[in-house]
């Protein structure tokens, strides 16, 4: 017997659990908002060089009863396409020529200078970003794409140090803990005064992200029986997805980065607030030589779950047979290195390992740039979420009737297939290109949705 057959004494999946996988999910709708937030918050706004100081286009306007549009042409050569102005030149000299309605002028001999003057940016998508504040453009652009870069790399250092520190101090204090930095640092993250200040917040922000999620994922699989995990972890997924659309609502009403920010971080001091009511993993407990708290834990969940017969039969003893081969195991010198020199479990983890970058790489590169679509960047984020509604579903079927490495590896193959498929269509082709991508990611969610799933259950707990 296992700790799962007593899970089912105390249970099962009853009230207890109920609570504590919602209550857990809650802050997945602000997850998915940290890790896509940079398409807002750094969102490039249509911009164009300054003119001259000494020039006022509503004057100038006014002067020659010519729209500002037009004006804006003799200060502001085209683009390579000819249709729009050019983001990062503008003439040395008013071109007071190409007023005329005949000009047969050939622009591409004019001389042009750089945006000496800083940069004028439109507010018809976004009315302040991190880009339009700090002028993260042309040749500053690749600091935009370093914000992501930054936080993306406290997502990984928080993966190692939040991962290790649960395994010390409990999944339990870890996880307030996280919930209390994302709020603190990422609530200051929204008044940062410089770009230097705010990429120091968003790593540490990434790192409390990665406490959240691997904590929370672990705390909610060991209250959970093994026959509950495929539905639970899947329904609860869908947290992430309404999130992705509940972002960008938020992200098309407040129009401000610094708002937003505030907005999807503010929340967490709730999650904080509520976390003090989880009970510490039970497993946990008992491998790290507690297991009178692990006894009082299943008295709590029994007593929540309406089986206040099963407190009085529940034992010490009783807990400690069911978990004899996990305490024997914890009692060994077993370390990740350990478990890698065994030829099965090194070959599962090579091959997770794989399967995890391939599955972040296609999913990330999908999602961290909706603005290449060419159309409202608020739209594509709805039409992202919602596709993963459909996709969870998949999910869900086929790991209910074709197990997990059959599921694990027919996303996978669908999610290259399509996403290759796409770059050899033209980009002309705009609609179904993004048809394409949209089934890409949609077989990447899917594809997330199994390896979180089959990750948490090849692992012992000492070592998840």
């Amino acid at each position: 017997m296992g700790f799962a057959e007593l899970l089912d004494e105390v249970g099962g999946f009853g009230r207890y659990q109920w609570i504590h996988v919602t209550l857990i999910s809650l802050p997945g709708l602000l997850m998915a908002s940290q890790n896509l937030l940079n398409n807002f918050v750094s969102g490039v706004p249509t911009h164009y060089c300054s003119i001259p100081a000494n020039h006022s286009l509503s004057n100038l306007s006014h002067l020659h009863q010519v729209d500002e549009k037009q004006l804006l042409k003799m200060f502001i050569p085209p683009d390579s396409s000819g249709n729009r102005l050019a983001r990062c030149r503008r003439y040395a000299n008013p071109q007071w020529q190409l007023l005329a309605a005949n000009s047969s002028t050939n622009v591409s001999h004019l001389e042009t200078e750089d945006c000496i003057d800083g940069w004028t940016f439109e507010q018809s998508d976004f009315l302040a970003t991190t880009v339009s504040e700090w002028s993260l453009v042309c040749s500053l652009r690749p600091l935009k794409q370093m914000i992501q870069t930054i936080y993306m790399g406290g997502v990984l250092t928080g993966a190692i140090v939040y991962g290790s520190l649960s395994d010390r101090f409990g999944r339990r204090s870890v996880l307030i803990w996280s919930y209390l930095q994302l709020a603190v640092l990422g609530c200051s993250s929204a008044l940062s005064p410089t770009y230097s200040t705010y990429c120091i917040f968003r790593f540490l922000s990434g790192m409390a992200v990665s406490g959240v999620i691997i904590n929370g994922v672990s705390l909610k699989v060991e209250w959970i029986t093994t026959k509950t995990r495929t539905v639970v972890g899947t329904l609860s997924s869908f947290f992430f997805t309404f999130g992705q659309m509940v972002l960008a609502g938020l992200a098309y009403w407040l129009r401000d980065w610094r708002k937003l920010q505030m907005v999807v971080c503010a929340p967490n001091f709730l999650f904080f607030a509520y976390s003090w009511w989880y009970s510490e993993s039970a497993r946990w407990l008992v491998l790290n030589q507690r297991s009178e708290d692990a006894l009082k834990s299943l008295h709590r969940v029994a007593r929540i779950n309406g089986k206040s017969e099963m407190i009085d039969k529940i034992t010490v003893e009783v807990l400690h047979s069911h978990m004899n081969k996990e305490i024997e195991s914890a009692r060994s010198t077993f370390t990740v290195f350990d478990l890698l020199r065994t030829p099965g479990m090194r070959r599962i983890s090579i091959c997770l390992m794989a399967v995890w970058f391939s599955t972040s790489f296609a999913y990330y590169g999908l999602a961290m740039d909706l603005q290449k679509f060419g159309v409202s960047i608020y739209l594509m984020q709805i039409i992202f979420g919602a596709v993963d509604i459909p996709a969870k579903l998949f999910a869900l079927g086929i790991l209910s009737y074709l197990g997990r490495r059959v599921s694990q590896a027919v996303c996978l193959f669908f999610s290259a297939a399509i996403i290759f498929a796409n770059i050899f269509v033209p980009t002309d082709m705009q609609t179904l290109r993004t048809t394409l991508a949209c089934l890409g990611k949609a077989f990447t969610s899917a594809s997330f949705t199994t390896v979180y799933l089959y990750t948490g259950e090849l692992y012992p707990t000492v070592i998840r």
